[in-house]
């Protein structure tokens, strides 16, 4: 496995692979890796023939009260995971190299209207710094897929708009939603969790799999549900943000004849803020 952090460097190896006739899958991580992260990997191997995962702590997204200066960075232990799993690309580039002129003065992507709702409320420009980071990745890896975790709902279904509305020549793929034992999805926020934290946090799948549930029965009185599910958030001792039931397709207000719904739910833990999520199929 090559460990790159210049840009030109990249797309020099890039440039033969393409040459060559070889297909290239990205995985854009911010690195701390686990499980969770090892399956994307494991599914972008088996779109191309070139793997090549890319770790970068995006300031842009971090907004002045979060985590960006605590996040952890394990860059070596990350390198020695991916070396063993066969990727042939660790792109690990510095803040200067993906944004040269400095984040104030650097062109930005936004997706409006997407990125405003549910955790854009919370964390005004987040979204934004997501695809601006990742419109760069995809521009200066060129893949013919992109493969990104199912956990942040929201995020995949704005990327997918973005590459869309963007004329993109990349496919987008979902890798499933790793979970703990005791359901807690896997996040690399996790670790400043303690043991009795964590049990406290995997109570919001539970509580999303009871609204899944309530709906696959035929449950249609949404605002109920949310504000019931709430409670029980609360209750089971975090501090619910939002729980939201929503067109699985643009994150819209569900429809009568809506037939693919998600339901959404963030939520804090001491420092640490959970999401988590559960598609529902109804038989309309």
């Amino acid at each position: 496995m090559k460990k790159i952090h210049s840009i030109d460097e990249l797309r020099r190896v890039t440039a033969e692979w393409r040459e060559a006739g070889d297909t290239i899958a990205l995985v854009p991580t911010m690195g701390n890796l686990h499980k969770g992260h090892m399956g994307l990997v494991s599914l972008a191997a088996n779109y191309a023939e070139h793997v090549i995962v890319s770790i970068f702590v995006n300031p842009m997204q971090f907004g002045p009260k979060e985590d960006y200066a605590s996040y952890p960075r394990t860059l070596e232990v990350d390198s020695r995971k991916l070396a063993r799993v066969g990727v042939d690309i660790l792109f690990a580039p510095t803040v200067d190299e993906m944004y040269p002129r400095g984040i104030e003065n650097t062109t930005q992507v936004f997706v409006p209207e997407l990125s405003e709702q549910l955790c854009g409320e919370s964390r005004p420009g987040h979204f934004m710094g997501v695809t601006s980071v990742v419109c760069r990745l995809l521009n200066i890896c060129q893949p013919d897929v992109a493969v990104f975790g199912n956990k942040d709902y929201q995020q995949l279904v704005i990327l997918r708009r973005m590459v869309e509305e963007l004329h993109m020549p990349v496919k987008l793929l979902a890798g499933e939603t790793e979970r703990d034992a005791n359901g807690l999805a896997l996040s690399s926020r996790n670790s400043k969790l303690d043991a009795d934290q964590q049990i406290t946090a995997a109570s919001i799948q539970q509580v999303l799999q009871d609204v899944a549930k309530a709906l696959r029965e035929g449950g249609s009185a949404y605002a109920d549900l949310e504000q019931a599910a709430t409670k029980q958030i609360a209750a089971a001792g975090l501090q619910p943000e939002y729980v939201a039931i929503r067109s699985a397709t643009d994150l819209g207000a569900p429809q009568k004849n809506t037939r693919r719904l998600a339901v959404l739910a963030a939520a804090h833990l001491g420092e640490v803020r959970l999401i988590d999520n559960v598609a529902v199929e109804l038989d309309r």
